[in-house]
């Protein structure tokens, strides 16, 4: 079994997880490929100290490019998985403070 610190790879800052963070109170992690709704949960809830209301998990596919010279299909970046957590409006992540 992993530990709280475990579960918790990465902070995904995008565009897109920037206006959710703002305006929908959710935060989006990179989270390990074993990692459920609970272990999620309890893991933010615990590192950050904010009361969690909702988690949704997904799982990212692969990319496939193409290498220049071969112009073969080659797989470049491995898949994911990641959770969009939503917090209670009253609570902000700190992490996460400086990227507004």
């Amino acid at each position: 079994m992993s530990t709280i610190y475990d579960v918790l790879r990465r902070p995904l800052v995008t565009e897109k997880s920037n206006y959710q963070m703002n305006r929908l109170h959710q935060y989006v992690f990179e989270v390990t490929g074993t990692a459920t709704r609970t272990q999620v949960k309890d893991a933010v809830e615990k590192l950050f100290n904010v009361e969690v209301l909702q988690v949704n998990i997904m799982k990212v596919p692969a990319k496939r490019k193409r290498q220049a010279r071969s112009r073969q299909m080659a797989v470049r970046n491995p898949g994911f998985k990641k959770a969009i957590v939503t917090i209670s409006a009253n609570d902000r992540i700190p992490f996460f403070e400086g990227v507004e």
